[in-house]
């Protein structure tokens, strides 16, 4: 074994905002490793691959879902919340991956999905039965309108209506995903105080916190009002794709109302008791960050969410990151931003922006040194491109209901490659869920590990680096600016300041350097010196990372 993979990084146990400026290491279960050889991922898997995480020097893993399912949505459609899906093990497998992982220094969030169920869950089974049993009102129900159609005109992230129509009740239920995924009642208490209860039940079994899944999609409008159509020049289709007409909405009925902070601080008021954490998925194509801003502002709401704008098809070039950054700061001056180029929804990052090596170690030279926390996916750190995954092959209903001007999110969701060897990666012994990319076998971890110019070894040191720079983690970033092809901007804490500037471009570029004795630091990363003549010269996707020395008091 390498010898950095016995080497942990563990955030400060007495740190109670340990989670500012972590960085977040997501694991997708069903495809990260396979230990009993039937070609899914599962908990102990996952236990045997920590080391190589650890190595990387993250804070912590957020595990995708791993509950009983159907798996519908792969197991974001959960049947039983407290309970784990055979498929990936049992509880017991999950103590000994929350025994693994402590032991190596990694905190643990597991990925909660409380705005649905399965159609599965005893709660919509006993729901649906009739309109006057105890769980009646537990979701989203609704008449018809009198020409039968639908209540209104909502519409579905994947794919058409919104609402199911139920012959047992004759009625319609919300779904805002797939019709076997429900849409739970946040206007019922006993809702929210059985989904609490779910939360305290992995709480007791040592779980630092919780990724929650479309954070913003909890509470609906109780008087069901349509949303506005939405002007074509004002569609930015960020979380769901262009053909999708979910986009020609705008939704501002069907998700984020403003009950939902209640709920939001009845769940802080939970995690506050166990000194743990939540990072928030926030969907919204045109009003992301200001959700954010708001579901993360003070103590009391959500410690940090994510957004879409570096999720996004848009290529992350200078003057778009400043002018994100600039709306952020506007929109969210007392939040938490997490931030992520690649995760179990989108393309890779790698493909999705068609990034050169040098480009990808651009990129993630500046994500560490973003004010905010981050969210790498499995896989990141190989600079894994999105694999081809034949129709045939597929597995997303998503995928299917859209292909092929959009082919859903299998891409992303192929199996992690750890050695070369044999077609499957090192993933698995039996036939993979999804096949292994035979682009990827080149990109294997024991591959990269023996090459000191890897992709993986760049990760690393770039992690290092802010680790080693306490301002990247939880300074203040201020004077940021984009100059030509050039980001530039100050991190700084009580003890030390930073100049950050990045060429993102192909083409060599040139700036002023700020007044002051700055020391360039970063020579690990590609960081470039400033020239005689004042200017910092940069060359292609070139960083420069310089601290600005001490200045003498004065007596």
């Amino acid at each position: 074994m390498n010898v950095l993979a016995t080497q942990s990084a563990p955030a400060d146990a007495t740190d109670r905002d340990w989670w500012r400026g972590a960085v977040i290491y997501q694991i997708y279960p069903r495809s990260f490793q396979d230990s009993n050889g039937d070609g899914i991922g599962d908990l102990l898997g996952i236990a045997q691959r920590l080391p190589h995480v650890a190595s990387l020097g993250v804070d912590a893993i957020w595990i995708s879902p791993f509950f009983k399912s159907p798996m519908k949505d792969f197991g974001y459609d959960v049947s039983d919340y407290c309970d784990v899906d055979p498929m990936f093990g049992s509880i017991a497998d999950f103590d000994i991956l929350i025994t693994t992982a402590h032991r190596l220094g990694l905190k643990v969030l597991i990925d909660l999905v409380l705005s649905h169920s399965s159609q599965d869950h005893p709660w919509f089974v006993e729901s649906r039965a009739s309109r006057d049993n105890p769980r009646a009102n537990w979701y989203v129900w609704a008449e018809a309108k009198p020409d039968g159609t639908p209540p209104n005109n909502w519409l579905s992230i994947f794919g058409g209506s919104a609402w199911q129509w139920e012959p047992t009740r004759c009625q319609y239920y919300l779904h805002n995903f797939l019709a076997e995924q429900p849409d739970l009642n946040f206007h019922e208490p006993s809702v929210q105080g059985a989904l609490l209860d779910a939360a305290r039940f992995w709480l007791n079994r040592g779980v630092d916190g919780f990724r929650l899944d479309t954070i913003n999609f909890y509470v609906h409008d109780a008087q069901l009002r349509d949303n506005p159509p939405l002007p074509e020049s004002e569609r930015n289709p960020i979380t769901a794709p262009a053909v999708n007409p979910y986009t020609w909405q705008n939704h501002l009925y069907d998700k984020t109302q403003p009950e939902n902070l209640d709920f939001l601080r009845k769940f802080r008021s939970l995690l506050n008791e166990y000194n743990a954490t939540a990072v928030g998925e926030v969907g919204d194509d045109q009003r992301g960050l200001e959700i954010l801003g708001q579901y993360t502002a003070g103590d009391d709401l959500i410690h940090m969410s994510y957004a879409f704008e570096l999720l996004s098809n848009h290529v992350p070039d200078a003057p778009y990151v400043a002018e994100v950054m600039e709306h952020l700061a506007r929109a969210a001056p007392d939040g938490w931003a997490c931030w992520a180029f690649s995760n179990h929804d989108v393309p890779r990052h790698v493909s999705r922006w068609k990034l050169t090596d040098a480009a990808t170690r651009a990129f993630t030279t500046l994500m560490m040194c973003l004010r905010g926390s981050v969210c790498l996916y499995q896989g990141e750190e190989l600079a894994l491109p999105e694999a081809d995954v034949a129709f045939e092959d597929l597995q997303d209903p998503y995928g299917k209901r859209f292909w092929p001007a959009f082919k859903g999110r299998d891409g992303c969701r192929t199996p992690m490659v750890w050695e070369p060897s044999n077609q499957n990666g090192g993933f698995s012994q039996g036939h993979p869920w999804l096949p292994v990319s035979h682009e990827h076998l080149n990109h294997a971890v024991t591959t990269q590990e023996q090459d000191p110019a890897a992709m993986l070894h760049h990760y690393r040191r770039a992690l290092a680096f802010r680790r080693n720079h306490p301002a990247l983690a939880k300074g203040s970033m201020s004077d940021m600016q984009a100059t030509g092809n050039v980001l530039h901007f100050i991190r700084t804490d009580d003890n030390q300041t930073l100049f950050c500037a990045f060429n993102l471009s192909g083409d060599p570029s040139s700036i002023d350097m700020p007044a002051g004795a700055w020391h360039q630091v970063g020579a690990e990363l590609g960081s470039a010196a400033s020239a005689p003549d004042g200017r910092l010269h940069l060359g292609p996707w070139q960083p420069s990372l310089a601290v600005l020395a001490p200045q003498p008091s004065r007596s």
